[in-house]
């Protein structure tokens, strides 16, 4: 259900991102190992730092996880209501088409 306020209320759908950063996570490893065995340390220090990215994100995930429905609902809690402080949101005004006047031909 769209209320119109979706980028205040969106939702992340937690469990595919986290998964997703595993993938990333055994992927930067390997790629680390990888490149410091084969005596490649810049790849190696990119993959290290794709690393130390993704522990990161992996850790928010994992934090926002486990803060319960507030961050992860499920599909028996409703959408969050928009806020009912300030003004009603009004869509942008948009101006009418660009339209070239008409040419006048010259004798």
């Amino acid at each position: 259900m769209r209320t119109g306020s979706e980028p205040t209320t969106a939702r992340s759908a937690l469990r595919a991102r986290f998964w997703l950063s595993v993938w990333g996570l055994v992927w930067s490893i390997f790629g680390t190992a990888a490149f410091a065995l084969a005596g490649r340390p810049g790849w190696a220090a990119a993959c290290a730092v794709l690393w130390l990215v993704v522990t990161a994100d992996l850790t928010m995930i994992v934090r926002h996880m486990r803060q319960g429905p507030h961050y992860q609902p499920g599909r028996d809690i409703p959408p969050y209501q928009p806020p009912d402080d300030g003004p009603p949101y009004r869509p942008r005004e948009t101006r009418p088409p660009f339209r070239r006047p008409p040419r006048h031909r010259h004798p």
